[in-house]
């Protein structure tokens, strides 16, 4: 898998931050950007793709025995075929991240982003504002899922229903290939969401959290 300088470059940071800032300079709201590569290790799916290797291979290795008339050593068709399938399926698992992803139940990856975006909420302390006004938006590269937390302040506003457009857009740009000019956008439309739900800005407001993408492997 590609590392995170693959998705966001020195001049893409700088455009999360200044979208961060711009948003920011219109509400009370405190946003912050947090990306990983992704939320799990997923060692269950690279032992699932050994166990489906080795029973697809031998299957292939039986119709090729049986319509291609070879033959050939009796170990050969036997002994090796479970075994060299199981080898391929972990390392496609472990190295392709379509297929891994094909072979990770959708639930599995649901639970393990919303946990992962449980801890960096609190990592990044979110709730650590004087009007409880932050929110994170939580990027996981890998699944192609978007999580957005908000705080008691935030929460008392917009309804957890409001997110899901823009979570919708940001994942649906993560899978195009577009994770930063995406989060650039969605920084944005969170900026334009809360001053339409009156998170109105103080006159005595401060930026109480860091503008800038916080980013992980894990």
């Amino acid at each position: 898998m590609r590392g995170l300088d693959a998705y966001f470059n020195q001049a893409d940071l700088e455009a999360v931050r200044r979208a961060v800032d711009a948003a920011e300079g219109k509400t009370a709201g405190e946003i912050v950007p947090y990306v990983v590569l992704a939320s799990d290790e997923y060692e269950g799916t690279l032992w699932r793709g050994a166990a489906l290797g080795a029973l697809l291979v031998p299957l292939v290795a039986a119709a090729i025995h049986e319509l291609a008339g070879l033959w050939g050593p009796v170990l050969l068709w036997l002994a090796l075929p479970a075994p060299l399938g199981a080898a391929l399926g972990y390392l496609a698992a472990a190295v392709v991240p379509a297929v891994k992803r094909a072979l990770t139940p959708a639930e599995v990856m649901a639970r393990r982003v919303a946990r992962r975006a449980s801890v960096a909420f609190l990592e990044e302390e979110v709730f650590a504002t004087a009007e409880r006004t932050g929110i994170l938006l939580f990027l996981s590269l890998f699944e192609h899922r978007v999580v957005v937390l908000g705080d008691s302040g935030i929460n008392a506003r917009v309804e957890a229903g409001e997110w899901q457009t823009l979570s919708d857009r940001l994942a649906a740009g993560i899978r195009a290939g577009r994770a930063a000019a995406a989060l650039v956008e969605a920084v944005g439309e969170c900026g334009r969401l809360l001053a339409r739900r009156g998170v109105e800005r103080r006159p005595d407001d401060r930026d109480e959290l860091s503008d800038e993408l916080r980013r992980r492997e894990r």
